[in-house]
């Protein structure tokens, strides 16, 4: 049913122009209702030092729901200012915490964060390791996640992540019923926090990154977000019509936002940043996007850089679905020349 209703909906809607950045990031932001909102009443709930690196953990408010929290990350002694990226969480499967997936706080992380960081982070928590090569790293957890999680009754880490999953889909209703999405709300809350970390005078130029739905995210903030400078988005690449035959399921909500496909396709979205600089990192082992959709969304963001081929690099990672050690640590080289020339 679901190809037949493929070929229909591609002989009457006609899905995945190719309108051009500009246009296309005007276009995406207005159907998916991306929210415009501040990171308010800014606070330092608490403060800590670990080895070189000084850690605050910081909330705010964006207007509704409970405050926002977020840690701050950066070389303890260093002169400002200094680059900053926003590092983003991922999905994961994992709602009970957010920020804490790849960012170390002053309390040792818990059996199910040290679980998720050996799947998908090579054991690391990268945010630290990118703090210490000398930039401000920021992690805020955003809607559904962590201190932006909503009050479900459960209060017992992998019981709360089942009844979440089967939440999402309420959360993503709820946000189309009000004019927006669940993408659209989630960017909306990225981009204040990007906002806050470049208002700061101890930063300079800001990038981002992220793995998975941290990924989507990172790629949402480069689409939206004139001031980025650098964008790196990890294993969350590949053009929608690859994956209608068995991927749409094993996907958030987040990343079918409504609209988009009469606008274009996915790639078209993450590249719409040309000429600004992009760091596309593709699992060849990832089971949730199939090789032939990550070859097609490579070959539509190299047409989007083609006036300036260099802004544009290509990772390709046989691994599965992660951001491994030596990922981590190309992504951090990349976003050294891209942020601190």
């Amino acid at each position: 049913m679901f190809a037949e209703l493929a070929e229909v909906a591609a002989a009457q809607l006609g899905p995945y122009p190719s309108l051009p950045g500009p246009e296309l990031r005007e276009a995406a932001r207005a159907a998916m209702g991306v929210l415009d909102l501040t990171a308010g009443d800014v606070r330092v709930e608490r403060s800590w030092t670990d080895g070189d690196l000084a850690g605050e953990e910081l909330s705010w408010s964006v207007g509704f729901g409970p405050r926002t929290h977020a840690y701050l990350l950066r070389p303890r002694d260093a002169a400002g200012p200094l680059p900053g990226v926003v590092a983003l969480h991922c999905h994961g499967g994992m709602k009970w915490v957010g920020k804490e997936k790849i960012a170390d706080g002053p309390s040792a992380p818990s059996p199910e964060v040290r679980r998720v960081r050996e799947v998908l982070y090579g054991g690391r928590a990268y945010a630290n390791e990118l703090a210490g090569r000398g930039f401000v790293v920021l992690v805020p957890d955003v809607l559904t996640w962590g201190s932006r999680r909503f009050p479900l009754g459960v209060d017992e880490p992998d019981r709360y992540d089942a009844a979440a999953k089967d939440h999402e889909h309420v959360v993503a209703k709820y946000c189309a019923a009000l004019g927006t999405s669940f993408a659209g709300v989630a960017a909306g809350e990225d981009l204040a926090a990007a906002a806050y970390l470049r208002s700061r005078p101890d930063v300079g130029s800001v990038g981002c990154v992220g793995l998975s739905g941290g990924g989507l995210r990172a790629a949402l903030l480069g689409a939206f977000d004139p001031d980025l400078r650098a964008v790196v988005v990890a294993g969350m690449v590949s053009s929608f019509r690859d994956m209608l035959d068995g991927y749409v399921e094993k996907h958030t909500w987040m990343l079918w936002p409504p609209g988009l496909p009469r606008l274009g396709d996915w790639p078209d979205l993450v590249a719409a940043r040309a000429p600004e600089p992009l760091m596309v990192q593709y699992a060849l082992r990832d089971r949730l996007f199939p090789e032939p959709g990550m070859r097609r969304a490579h070959s539509m963001i190299e047409k989007r850089y083609r006036e300036t081929p260099d802004a544009y690099e290509a990772v390709w990672a046989d691994v599965p679905h992660s951001f491994d050690v030596t990922m981590q640590e190309q992504a951090f080289d990349w976003l050294t020349q891209r942020l601190k020339a």
